[in-house]
């Protein structure tokens, strides 16, 4: 994996989103956040799902999301916020596998299918880039983003080798407001790219063993 070391949307759900995850979905005991911006997997498909359905139920008309709820059921549609392991402490590499970065625990593993349909965030190519990660708990530690190399195939399975480091950063600034309630926001010098990639997070806890994993499918122009 090639590294860089550097010091550091989906439009809308809103309120009423926020508001029916919280009312109308079991909540987990450890469900801390995710990308709004740009948008997780798991968010975007949740985003689908609340527009495509009707009475608070989640019915996504995007193919990959609808097959992803086919697989894996509603939870985590309704648990965006997560997609996480409790005791990773840092070996990402040895406990997540590679075709399982996007899911790497059995409830969210239906969101590694390798597909070139799943719901896509643009982003302008070697440009800076504001990003927004939600704040359902607020937690001290290091966000490592990462962005699959030129070349990558959007319909292969994602391996850690795919994956450039462009960005590391320590306890972001948190505000109120955003799209989905409080969120980490940070700037990020995007590489050049061209067409479909993939942008992974990991949100590395320092007060605990927990990290959480992102995957956003982006469309560079």
């Amino acid at each position: 994996m090639k590294t860089v070391t550097k010091a550091g949307a989906i439009a809308a759900a809103g309120t009423l989103a926020g508001a029916l995850a919280v009312s109308l979905a079991p909540q987990p005991a450890a469900a801390h956040g995710a990308f709004t911006y740009p948008a997780s997997r798991t968010y975007a498909c949740y985003v689908d799902g609340l527009e495509g359905g009707a009475g608070g139920n989640v019915e996504p008309t995007n193919p990959a999301c609808a097959d992803a709820l086919a697989e894996g059921g509603s939870y985590p549609f309704w648990n965006w916020f997560g997609n996480l392991i409790g005791d990773a402490d840092g070996r990402h590499q040895e406990v997540v596998a590679d075709g399982e970065l996007c899911g790497p625990t059995p409830a969210f593993s239906a969101f590694n299918a390798a597909r070139t349909d799943w719901p896509t965030t643009g982003l302008p190519s070697g440009q800076t880039v504001e990003f927004h990660h939600n704040a359902w708990a607020q937690h001290p530690g290091t966000f490592f983003t990462y962005v699959t190399e030129e070349g990558w195939d959007p319909g292969s399975p994602l391996a850690w080798d795919d994956l450039e480091l462009i960005d590391e950063v320590t306890d972001p600034p948190l505000r109120q407001g955003g799209v989905q309630g409080a969120e980490y926001y940070w700037d990020v010098d995007l590489p050049e790219r061209q067409g479909q990639h993939i942008v992974y997070v990991v949100w590395e806890r320092s007060d605990s063993p927990e990290a959480f994993y992102n995957c956003s499918d982006v469309v560079f122009g």
